[in-house]
């Protein structure tokens, strides 16, 4: 019962570490935070308007380019 009472009613702890998620990405410009969103118009890094997402418009236009960057060069960058 509490494992399918969970699933109804998040908790504020969940919610918290999914929004820190999405707030981490764009910091780092990772995944579909890496390009701006054509449909709320932020440039890349920044959150799109949608709370808890990036619009579809945004992870299509990431699917259709990636960029592969690694951990080491984001390291490097940020110490120069």
């Amino acid at each position: 019962m509490i494992p399918l009472l969970s699933a109804v009613l998040p908790s504020p702890a969940a919610d918290a570490a999914h929004d820190a998620a999405h707030e981490t990405a764009a910091r780092f410009q990772q995944g579909a935070y890496s390009v701006p969103c054509p449909t709320c118009h932020v440039p890349a890094g920044v959150l799109c308007l949608a709370r808890r997402g990036a619009h579809a418009a945004r992870r299509s236009l990431y699917l259709q380019n990636p960029k592969t960057t690694g951990l080491v060069p984001l390291l490097v960058r940020s110490a120069r």
